[in-house]
């Protein structure tokens, strides 16, 4: 036996990795990364009407909440220390048009759902999105105008939400309609409006992806959508191209960066916290949300630790922090810790 450590020894050259890791004390001790409740941002859906909860059947565990509700449920959030919620309205189907009109609308649900959390959760953050998919009635995230999403007029409008978002109370907006110039123009309308103190969170890399399924059934496009969004999304392929069009957000003004989707897309959150150096944050999204539910259900995997794992990731992936389903579930396992 001594001969053989002996031999290990000569190899490696008296390193041995393992003597970091022999214990639990010292495995904390040198621990790299960590999650804490404070990374988490919860995304959660909002409803027309009063009293309701409403399952969405492709995200198990995640509502539909009119507006009192989600009141009630950014309480309990805001009790577990999470530090802002992301909102995102299905709004009746008679409000939305070609041009989605309703993001426009003072009073509209988006902005309704600000300002009770605001009145009733005032330390906690709230993040709007501008994009007007949850407006239109063909599921798009810009006006269509002869087959063609149309930039400028786009920008323009969401321009205009961000500035009417704003007013209601929202902290940071977050547009991900991907539009060419956006965060220039909604940098400009907020700042001519009084509202230099509110951020810009852009959706910078967000990719054509396949895993934002279940979300579009949670938002009521998923049957809307006509075609798809590939000529304003980024390409899933394209690493290269997802950087340069950050560095052109960050030019016009950005104060916060994203990447969405998020696991498979690890090697962009690296990539652009080296490039920029400002807070960058994943959306872990609801195909990656679901597939961990389901495995889970299934038996097939320890659900509560495969969230952890993940979201850990994007930690030492760089994220200074991640949107996801688990924020809540997650805040309650930390909170035992």
């Amino acid at each position: 036996m001594n001969d053989r450590t002996n031999l290990v020894d000569r190899i490696t050259g008296h390193r041995r990795m393992r003597r970091n890791r022999k214990a639990e004390w010292t495995r904390r001790l040198v621990q790299e990364n960590r999650l804490t409740v404070d990374d988490l941002i919860w995304p959660i859906f909002i409803v027309p009407g009063s009293g309701i909860v409403q399952p969405i059947d492709a995200m198990p565990g995640v509502n539909r909440m009119s507006v009192d509700k989600a009141v009630d449920a950014v309480k309990q959030a805001a009790d577990l220390g999470i530090p802002a919620v992301a909102t995102f309205p299905n709004i009746d189907m008679a409000l939305r048009d070609e041009a989605g009109s309703n993001s426009l609308a003072p009073d509209n649900l988006i902005n309704q759902a600000t300002r009770a959390i605001k009145k009733a959760v005032p330390n906690i953050g709230v993040i709007t999105d501008v994009a007007l998919d949850p407006f239109t009635s063909h599921g798009h995230d810009g006006i269509l105008r002869d087959g063609e999403i149309v930039n400028d007029e786009t920008v323009e409008a969401i321009a205009r939400a961000a500035v009417i978002q704003a007013n209601a109370g929202s902290d940071i907006i977050a547009p991900s309609e991907m539009m060419d110039g956006r965060i220039g123009a909604i940098r400009e309308a907020l700042d001519a409006s009084g509202h230099q103190n509110v951020g810009i969170m852009s959706y910078a890399t967000k990719f054509a992806s396949a895993f934002y399924g279940p979300y579009r059934e949670a938002i009521g496009t998923g049957g809307l959508l006509k075609g798809d969004k590939k000529t304003y999304y980024i390409d899933p392929a394209n690493g290269t191209e997802a950087i340069r069009d950050a560095a052109l957000d960050v030019e016009e003004g950005a104060d916060m960066l994203m990447v969405k989707p998020g696991l498979a897309y690890l090697d962009i959150c690296w990539r652009m916290k080296e490039a920029f150096g400002l807070p960058v944050f994943a959306y872990q999204v609801s195909g990656e949300y679901t597939q961990i539910k389901a495995a889970a259900a299934n038996g097939w995997i320890d659900g509560e630790r495969v969230m952890l794992e993940t979201l850990l990731a994007f930690k030492r992936a760089g994220c200074d922090g991640i949107l996801s389903y688990f924020a809540v579930e997650a805040a309650k396992i930390l909170a035992k810790r």
